[in-house]
């Protein structure tokens, strides 16, 4: 695994809520993790804080039902969404939490980017489109990062990730290629959020 561009010297979750009076004082920048309900987010932000178990990890896609709101080195918030997109959840849950997104997404000022993940091999779907395209009228900056980009050979992740840069009209540089598994991408994904925050490293 890379050396990271930030010294972890606290990591702990912070409370669950599903309402913004609920919601933690906004004292910190703060960075989102959203994506589909399978698309390993927990697996991710643990791997991102070097942490096995502070995000639950369930083998059923679709249990997050909560916003999670965790905190590093009392400087950055770190927010896990809800997953959506999971066809097994009930309609009235999932209308539930895109009040619950809207309402993030609209009152949280402290909000300076939403990591949208997805899938390598599934691509950019159309409930990732409808996010990334609504998180500029919301002025909050996307970070596109796409997981389990080990169930790709080096070459072969490479081209995928030029071809969806392609299709839908980015560019290849701009979609960051992730492993939770392997832990690779993740120092750059790191230096992402550090250049959208100015947090500091050490």
């Amino acid at each position: 695994m890379s050396d990271f561009p930030i010294v972890l010297r606290k990591v702990e979750f912070v409370k669950s809520a599903t309402h913004p009076k609920h919601y933690p004082l906004a004292v910190f920048k703060e960075v989102a993790f959203a994506g589909r309900s399978n698309v390993g987010k927990s697996s991710l932000i643990n791997a991102m804080v070097r942490r096995k178990n502070l995000v639950k990890v369930s083998g059923t896609p679709g249990r997050t039902q909560l916003i999670n709101f965790f905190q590093v080195n009392d400087e950055l918030s770190i927010v896990d969404l809800p997953g959506y997109g999971f066809a097994k959840v009930p309609h009235d849950v999932k209308k539930k939490w895109g009040a619950m997104l809207d309402n993030y997404l609209k009152y949280r000022e402290s909000l300076c980017s939403v990591i949208v993940l997805m899938d390598l091999r599934r691509g950019i779907q159309e409930d990732d489109i409808q996010l990334i395209e609504a998180l500029p009228f919301f002025n909050i900056q996307p970070i596109l990062v796409f997981t389990k980009a080990d169930k790709y050979k080096r070459n072969a992740r490479i081209q995928r990730r030029k071809e969806l840069a392609q299709k839908h009209g980015f560019r290849p540089e701009d979609l960051l290629l992730t492993s939770s598994a392997k832990g690779f991408g993740l120092d750059e994904l790191w230096q992402r959020i550090i250049d959208m925050t100015s947090i500091e490293t050490t």
